[in-house]
């Protein structure tokens, strides 16, 4: 076991581009993760990487190596799997990303519940609402909120999810409330946007009498955080374009204003996009499964309160 220990650190040092951030991805610490690599190339007779105080970069050696450890580790996996399968006891790690928001208000809660019934499976979530890299960061299960990556990843569809423009009442009283889409352009108003490296979130899309608007808004504040934007717009700083469950409570309680009801934003899609070779994931599955029946309900519950 310990030289496949030593493969996996190997492959996610060569991935991840450093020793100590594939320790802290393997939950082990920079000597240890260092131990494992020289032990390896002491296995092996040969030098896999170049190390300078700056830089670590793969040998020849390493890069052929590389190459052969992954389709290793896949092949482990998938016979881990097909064990599982037959013996009804999926057992493991599952590695998964999610938006912040909705990570935090329907996946995180649900995180528990899922091991109550799965104990021998653990989930280790990460919350970004940056755009990640599935491949590169070795994940199983990834949850998109917006328009789905055109890739070879399979997709799991939960639910479309209507979103909404608020503000506070401060804002609205000091400001005025937005009668027309167009008045989100002008200068009297300023709108909240998500925006980090990679966003393509650099408009707003709005439901019209005569199809889809595109708007190109603007504000003074921007943030790769969609919960700091709710922040911002219950402070009274401008206008936010959530889905309607993120801000559920505090619309029902006033402390937010829906505007512009007649014209809302398009609806965005809620799914799960995770690798083919998933599919004969027992452990996979089972997470799958359960958090798409589970989010649906959640969401609904939400919707009909």
């Amino acid at each position: 076991m310990s030289y496949i220990n030593n493969i996996k650190m190997f492959v996610r040092v060569v991935e991840m581009g450093s020793l100590s951030a594939a320790g802290r991805d393997l939950r082990a610490s920079p000597a240890v993760a260092s131990n494992r690599i020289k032990e390896l190339e002491k296995h092996l007779g040969v030098r896999l990487f170049n190390r300078t105080t700056r830089k670590l970069t793969t040998t020849e050696q390493g890069r052929i190596f590389y190459g052969g450890a992954v389709k290793t580790l896949e092949a482990l996996n998938e016979a881990e799997a097909a064990i599982a399968e037959i013996s009804n006891n999926p057992k493991g790690s599952i590695h998964v990303t999610a938006p912040l928001g909705i990570g935090r208000r329907l996946i995180a809660p649900l995180v528990p519940l899922f091991h109550n019934e799965y104990p021998n499976i653990n989930v280790r979530l990460r919350l970004s609402d940056r755009n990640v890299d599935i491949t590169t960061e070795a994940l199983d299960v990834a949850f998109k909120l917006g328009q789905l990556p055109d890739s070879n990843f399979r997709i799991r569809g939960i639910m479309d999810c209507r979103r909404v423009l608020a503000a506070s009442p401060a804002y609205l009283e000091m400001r005025g409330e937005p009668s027309k889409p167009n008045d989100l352009l002008s200068d009297k108003h300023d709108c909240l946007l998500l925006r980090f490296p990679g966003s393509k979130q650099y408009y707003w899309e709005l439901n019209t009498q005569v199809g889809i608007r595109k708007l190109q808004v603007h504000g003074p504040f921007e943030s790769d955080d969609g919960d700091v934007l709710t922040d911002w717009a219950l402070g009274g700083y401008g206008i936010i374009n959530k889905p309607w469950f993120e801000i559920a409570e505090h619309l029902a309680i006033g402390d937010l204003i829906e505007i512009l009801p007649d014209t809302p934003p398009s609806t965005t899609n809620l799914a799960i996009i995770y690798p083919h070779k998933q599919l004969q994931d027992p452990k996979v599955r089972l997470f799958i499964d359960f958090m798409t029946e589970n989010i649906r309900k959640r969401i609904t519950e939400v919707m009909e309160a």
